[in-house]
């Protein structure tokens, strides 16, 4: 049996996988630290080739309760908070009017 294969591998932060990151709007603000964002894509249909929209909503981890209705806010995979939590706001990018 060979060194390399009895190491154990480094243990750094580059090991770990990229995180996803998206980007939606907040539509529900009145949890207290949690947001419900909405994240639109679009894609054509398998059949038809026709453009789709298609939207997910997130509950989102807010620490400071910053967030707004209306707000543009980057948010990004973490480990699960709640039930239904496993996303965290990672930045406001535009707020609302």
């Amino acid at each position: 049996m060979s060194d390399t294969a009895t190491q154990q591998p480094k243990v750094d932060g580059t090991a770990r996988g990229q995180r996803k990151v998206r980007l939606g709007y907040v539509i529900s603000d009145k949890m207290n630290k949690t947001v419900i964002v909405q994240v639109g894509s679009s894609k054509a249909h398998r059949l038809y080739r026709k453009t789709v929209q298609q939207r997910t909503r997130f509950k989102v981890h807010d620490e400071k309760n910053e967030c707004g209705v209306g707000d543009l806010v980057r948010i990004t995979e973490t480990r699960p908070m709640s039930r239904e939590k496993r996303w965290r706001v990672l930045e406001i990018v535009e707020k609302a009017r």
